[in-house]
C-alpha cells in the first residue's frame, strides 16, 4: 500500500482520490485498458475531462 501510495504522490497525483477511482472501477474494467488506471495515465485522463468540461 506505501509504494502504491508513493508512486501517486511521485507522479503529482492526489493518492485518496486515484486509490478511490482505482478500486471502483477495476472490476468493471477489461484487462487490456489496465494500464489507464496507472497513476500517470489516470492524471491524463483526469485533466484531459477537466478541460472539457
Amino acid at each position: 500500500m506505501a509504494t502504491l501510495i508513493m508512486t501517486a504522490k511521485l507522479n503529482d497525483v492526489d493518492p485518496l482520490a486515484w486509490l478511490a477511482d482505482v478500486l471502483a472501477r477495476i472490476a468493471g474494467i477489461r484487462q487490456g485498458r489496465l494500464h489507464e488506471l496507472l497513476p500517470w495515465e489516470w492524471k491524463c485522463a483526469a485533466s484531459a475531462i477537466a478541460q472539457a468540461a
